[in-house]
């Protein structure tokens, strides 16, 4: 494992094998943040080389205030964004008086593998998608996320609440089809 300085440096100075060796090291846990925007793998690989091809252009103007992990990780959400941010008008979004919000509901993952649930996440809409990793796994507020994607926080409101709504019943249909499948053997 080199360390991010030594990563820094010789990426700054267009150093190939560096640049191999950054990739190595943090490509595989990009690549899972991308797929998480992402429908499918072919369009994760070219958020995760678009990425990438972002980082080594601006790595000189690294500044260590946070580790180098997080910036790389930062530069894959703005990619993915701006992947999607492309798209998103071609995709409906829903209103919010059109959803029923009802954040306090629980959804139960026991029992689901990693790459179950990524599949769950990828199956959403676009504007869904998009909304729920930036709201359930990246933190941000629907205000933060209305800003980012040029929508209205009722927009972003309602596009989360939808996705939960969606995963829910898929995860539910799942869990059904499992016991039904169990019973049946």
């Amino acid at each position: 494992m080199i360390s991010d300085k030594a990563l820094v440096d010789g990426c700054s100075r267009g150093d190939r094998k560096v640049q191999k060796a950054l990739y190595d090291q943090f490509c595989r846990k990009l690549l899972a943040i991308c797929a998480r925007y992402a429908r499918s793998v072919p369009d994760a690989e070219d958020i995760l080389q678009e990425g990438f091809i972002k980082a080594f252009e601006h790595i000189k103007n690294f500044r260590y205030e946070s580790k180098l992990e997080t910036w790389l990780t930062r530069i894959m959400i703005n990619t993915a964004l701006n992947y999607h941010r492309k798209k998103l008008y071609l995709y409906p979004m829903i209103d919010v008086d059109d959803v029923p919000l009802k954040e306090d509901e629980k959804i139960s993952l026991a029992g689901f593998h990693l790459n179950e649930l990524l599949k769950f996440v990828q199956s959403l809409p676009d504007g869904c998608r998009v909304v729920f990793n930036l709201f359930a796994i990246e933190g941000y507020s629907h205000k933060e996320i209305s800003e980012r994607l040029s929508i209205s926080e009722g927009t972003s409101k309602s596009q989360y609440s939808r996705a939960r709504q969606l995963l829910k019943q898929r995860i539910n249909s799942e869990q059904e089809y499992g016991k039904l499948g169990k019973s049946k053997l």
